[in-house]
């Protein structure tokens, strides 16, 4: 795997390396030691899938606090989307930045969203699915999020929104 760390320190855009031949490819998608070996939290305690039918679809941003922080490992499985992991670590020099990347079928790259992070995406194409790893198991106690067009935050969505919950709408504004 190729690991590149964004400009938010524990955020990384992740390759794979293809190992090919005439039946196609073969590639590594996790190991343990690759990950904490770059200080990043290899524990995955539970798998999500989600599908969106419409592009434009906006999920976030979600985050769960204390003791129940967690990482992502996002990958897209089919279709495309914009994701965007934001600081939201109040004693961080870049703190509430964010950066995104591109994730589609195509281009099979993953992106690592550690804890501390504000997480969402929207889809850039209808029927996409989106595959992540976390590393914690979702407790709705700790379920937090922020809204994903609060000015402060100054986030930049590729298209307008088609759907989102009411669940999103209803974060408060910093």
């Amino acid at each position: 795997m190729i690991f590149t760390e964004t400009k938010l320190k524990g955020v990384y855009v992740i390759a794979p390396e293809f190992i090919e031949d005439e039946r196609g490819f073969f590639a590594r998608l996790w190991t343990p030691e690759e990950f904490s070996g770059r200080g990043l939290n290899p524990r995955l305690v539970q798998a999500n899938i989600s599908y969106n039918h419409k592009k434009g679809t906006l999920r976030g941003m979600h985050f769960q606090v204390s003791p129940h922080e967690e990482a992502k490992l996002v990958r897209c499985t089919r279709g495309s989307l914009y994701d965007v992991a934001l600081d939201i670590r109040p004693d961080s020099p870049t703190y509430l930045q964010w950066e995104a990347v591109e994730l589609t079928e195509e281009n099979r790259l993953m992106f690592y969203v550690p804890e501390g992070f504000a997480h969402g995406y929207q889809t850039l194409e209808d029927d996409t699915e989106i595959f992540y790893q976390m590393s914690e198991l979702y407790h709705p106690e700790s379920a937090r999020g922020l809204r994903w067009d609060d000015p402060k935050l100054a986030l930049r969505w590729p298209l307008p929104v088609s759907v989102i919950s009411q669940r999103d709408t209803q974060f408060e504004l910093l």
